[in-house]
């Protein structure tokens, strides 16, 4: 775990929001066998923000090393999206502490569950999400890059 890491809640049209996804699709767009196009990102400031959404970003050494965004998709359920944790800071815990804190946020948003969709070519995030207690589902998107969709029920 990292201590040094702090989660900070930002305007999803901010600098650092903005830093983070243009790293976050660039990656995408290297690992998935079909390319990643940014443009399924349009949208992410209002998906985001308001009451009904909100975006954290990871900091370390004063730069931002991962990102997340939870957004409502139902009477009490959340989706969890965007999120990314840079190379050089994974093996560091800073994803589990992203989750964590986007499935906190959910909780105070009035949300009980929590869902999420993800491509096959993130091994290491299907791991974390399952070993986090995250169940298999079917989509409930039209996600053209997801391969899985995850749901977790949350207590307050």
């Amino acid at each position: 775990m990292s201590d040094d890491v702090s989660l900070e809640l930002v305007d999803p049209g901010s600098a650092e929001a903005r830093e983070a996804v243009a790293a976050y699709l660039l990656e995408l767009d290297e690992r998935f066998e079909e390319g990643f196009d940014p443009s399924e990102a349009a949208g992410d400031e209002e998906k985001f923000g308001g009451d009904h959404g909100v975006f954290i970003v990871a900091v370390l050494g004063g730069g931002v090393v991962g990102c997340g965004g939870l957004t409502t998709i139902g009477e009490g359920v959340a989706e969890i999206k965007r999120m990314w944790v840079a190379k050089d800071a994974r093996g560091r815990g800073v994803a589990g502490q992203i989750r964590r804190r986007l499935e906190e946020l959910a909780v105070e948003l009035g949300h009980d569950v929590v869902r999420l969709d993800t491509n096959r070519a993130l091994t290491n995030a299907i791991e974390m999400y399952r070993a986090a207690g995250y169940a298999d589902v079917e989509r409930y998107n039209a996600n053209p890059y997801a391969d899985f969709w995850f749901e977790k029920r949350l207590t307050s």
